[in-house]
């Protein structure tokens, strides 16, 4: 794979404008980028304005930046045993589903949720995808496409093996509005393995089995500070972490994901010079 068409970047900051993303991206040396369209810690945000829209898409179309990723808010719990954080979070889904087809961003991350019944884990993958299903109904989503992320199981998550994705997908009325990001902290917290030749191909037939490798549409290129099957969420810096190289250079080289946008969520205490350190870390995997 040329280095050129290699499709990486890096979670970074809207401040002074969604424009500045692009430029964030840019600095960093980064062919795609994620951001968040609002605070990730507040329920509402300002609605965007045409100039911001305009001076956004400008900025990208003359950029290396060949796709943007938005990320949804945290605070988002599709699953919540609160029928109050319920509701917030459909109304808070449904506002981001907007603001992304406004911005033309083509995906939108969002996590799954928690167990909703408790001791009753396929009602409440159920009642997920019932909650999805009422998102997509009011959004009526035109340019984006949800994305629902694999996660590493702690605490009361939904969603961190590929069967659990499996059954909300099953369940989700608009199929074409829905793909998956797989993290590879996640997955690799939650259980799975993929360092090996042998065992990332286990990786991706189990994937493929339960939901079909084309449903890929993001993957957030993370290390992980905990060993597999923690069900630890620590992110850790490429190569430093539990994962190993050979995991990453799989994924890079691997031409099935050659047009899927790899975004690191790595730490950030200097963003910039962190970001560049770890997309060097990722090329250098690609390039030998």
């Amino acid at each position: 794979m040329k280095k050129e068409n290699l499709l990486i970047g890096a979670h970074v900051s809207i401040a002074g404008g969604f424009h500045k993303a692009i430029l964030a991206g840019e600095e960093i040396g980064a062919t795609c980028i994620q951001i968040f369209t609002k605070s990730n810690r507040q329920w509402k945000a300002k609605p965007i304005t045409k100039q911001e829209i305009e001076s956004f898409q400008a900025q990208q179309k003359n950029s290396s930046i060949q796709v943007v990723v938005a990320h949804a808010a945290y605070i988002i719990n599709l699953g919540s045993t609160s029928h109050e954080t319920v509701e917030k979070s459909v109304h808070a889904l449904v506002e981001e589903l907007k603001r992304c087809d406004a911005l033309k961003i083509p995906y939108l991350v969002v996590h799954p949720g928690t167990m909703h019944f408790k001791d009753d884990e396929q009602k409440s993958l159920i009642f997920i995808a019932d909650q999805i299903n009422k998102v997509l109904d009011q959004a009526k989503p035109t340019y984006v496409t949800l994305l629902i992320e694999t996660m590493a199981g702690q605490g009361s998550i939904l969603g961190y093996t590929f069967k659990q994705l499996a059954t909300i997908i099953h369940h989700i009325k608009h199929k074409k509005h829905i793909a998956v990001c797989l993290d590879t902290c996640h997955v690799f917290a939650s259980g799975y393995t993929f360092n090996t030749p042998a065992s990332y191909k286990k990786m991706l037939h189990d994937f493929d089995e339960a939901i079909g490798l084309n449903m890929i549409k993001a993957i957030h290129m993370n290390d992980s500070k905990k060993d597999s099957g923690t069900k630890i969420d620590r992110h850790e810096h490429i190569g430093k972490g539990k994962i190993g190289a050979n995991a990453f250079t799989y994924i890079l080289k691997d031409k099935k994901f050659a047009h899927v946008p790899k975004i690191l969520e790595t730490p950030q205490n200097d963003p910039v010079a962190d970001n560049k350190k770890n997309m060097a870390t990722l090329r250098h995997y690609v390039n030998n």
